[in-house]
């Protein structure tokens, strides 16, 4: 499946993008009301904003640089966005929610697991590729761990959550059996294997990103081979323990499952109490 930018630009959602209205939310289709004035004008501050840091870079661009060339105040600016951050966060909305919706025919047409998440990451491939270069100049802020952009930060989780469910929707769509106590876990393990794609993505420099697009197709075999063994109870406990090794070491990936370590320490006192009472009931004995 092909996006055309011109088509991507037109298709975001909730904003006013180019000429096209577009609803304010994704409840039905476009009653053809036009979008507020407020709505128009975040939408603009966005779309300066990520040609400024095309252009120009994400550190070298001020927000009072957006706002000179959006035509609008610096404190209009900071009404709708407090910070570059947040217009990042924009960003990453916006793509997720693109995305979302191109997704639909994949996952309405095919219901084969490897099929579905190919489909998948080859339409997100598509809708980001106008964006490489910025990607390319802005990695070194995502990257960080500590910083807001990072995908995996608090101020993430919208677009996180929106990315995840689309994996959850991959996989309960699809005819490969799948264990209770694996539904909530696959996906976010396939989410994060989709930010290892981006990862690859950010630097690949062949024709048309033609490697990413490899990738993405052998990925997702894998990843359906992965999933149709798991239906072994003898290796659910392996995915699970590769669940709780990155929900470890990423802790902002997941509010889905519990924490793994508060979780440990719940057993802990469990077994704590247990024994306790047991101390109790043999004192008791005559």
């Amino acid at each position: 499946m092909v996006v055309h930018r011109a088509g991507l630009r037109r298709r975001f959602l909730p904003h006013w993008i180019g000429s096209v209205p577009v609803p304010a939310n994704n409840d039905g289709p476009d009653d053809g009301a036009t979008p507020s004035k407020s709505e128009q004008t975040r939408a603009l501050i966005l779309e300066t904003a990520m040609r400024l840091f095309q252009e120009h870079g994400y550190d070298k661009t001020t927000m009072r640089a957006i706002a000179k060339e959006a035509g609008v105040s610096v404190g209009n600016a900071y009404y709708y966005f407090a910070g570059k951050e947040h217009l990042i966060q924009g960003f990453y909305d916006r793509i997720a929610e693109e995305h979302r919706l191109a997704v639909r025919e994949v996952l309405d047409r095919e219901t084969d697991l490897e099929a579905r998440l190919a489909g998948v990451l080859r339409v997100w491939l598509d809708i980001a590729t106008p964006y490489h270069e910025f990607a390319v100049q802005f990695f070194k802020n995502a990257a960080d761990p500590d910083s807001p952009l990072s995908p995996f930060s608090p101020e993430s989780e919208h677009a996180r959550v929106q990315a995840i469910d689309v994996h959850r929707e991959v996989l309960s769509g699809a005819k490969t059996k799948v264990a209770p106590e694996l539904r909530d876990v696959l996906p976010e393990l396939m989410w994060l294997s989709q930010m290892g794609l981006v990862l690859y993505w950010v630097f690949d420099r062949t024709e048309g990103r033609e490697r990413s697009y490899r990738l993405a197709e052998r990925g997702a075999r894998l990843t359906a081979r992965g999933v149709s063994l798991a239906r072994f109870r003898v290796l659910r406990p392996l995915v699970l323990e590769v669940h709780e090794l990155f929900t470890d070491f990423l802790p902002g990936m997941t509010h889905a499952l519990p924490d793994p370590a508060k979780k440990r320490d719940k057993e802990k006192d469990k077994d704590k109490r247990g024994a306790s009472a047991a101390g109790t009931a043999d004192d008791e004995r005559p």
